[in-house]
């Protein structure tokens, strides 16, 4: 054997193992590839499955929507009467800011008055007289009413 012929065999056994390596690579290639055709082939069924689940999703939210747009609908004219009701006890309240401030700066002229004058005694004292007037004829008013039933 010349060295021709053992590069001839060298070259030969190792293009047998390569032979054998792509061989069992492609072997492996192979049942990858035919995992994917199974999953493939199963892919249909699985979105076909996604896609009626998807349908009835967006079917049960619709009624549901249309539920809550029944609700509001109903529930519409209460929040027009909340709102009448907020509006109208904002304007009562804001004109019972006015009569107190109203009230408040006629007070304060007649305390300045009553100060200036030294007159606070003799309005209490008038005040309670007068007050005390008042509840004597409401008490014989009740007796005499009281007597006559």
């Amino acid at each position: 054997m010349t060295l021709i012929g053992i590069g001839v065999i060298i070259i030969g056994v190792a293009a047998i193992i390569l032979a054998i390596f792509i061989g069992h690579t492609l072997n492996n290639l192979a049942s990858v590839l035919s995992g994917v055709d199974k999953t493939v082939q199963k892919l249909p069924e699985q979105l076909d499955g996604i896609f009626k689940e998807t349908g009835d999703m967006i079917h049960e939210s619709n009624q549901t929507l249309a539920d809550v747009n029944d609700k509001l609908q109903q529930l519409s004219p209460l929040f027009y009467m909340v709102g009448d009701v907020g509006n109208a006890t904002r304007k009562f309240s804001s004109s019972l800011v006015d009569v107190t401030d109203s009230v408040k700066a006629r007070t304060e002229a007649g305390r300045d008055i009553g100060d200036k004058n030294n007159l606070g005694g003799l309005y209490g004292s008038f005040a309670l007289g007068y007050y005390w007037l008042k509840k004597r004829r409401e008490m014989k008013r009740e007796e005499r009413d009281y007597t006559n039933e």
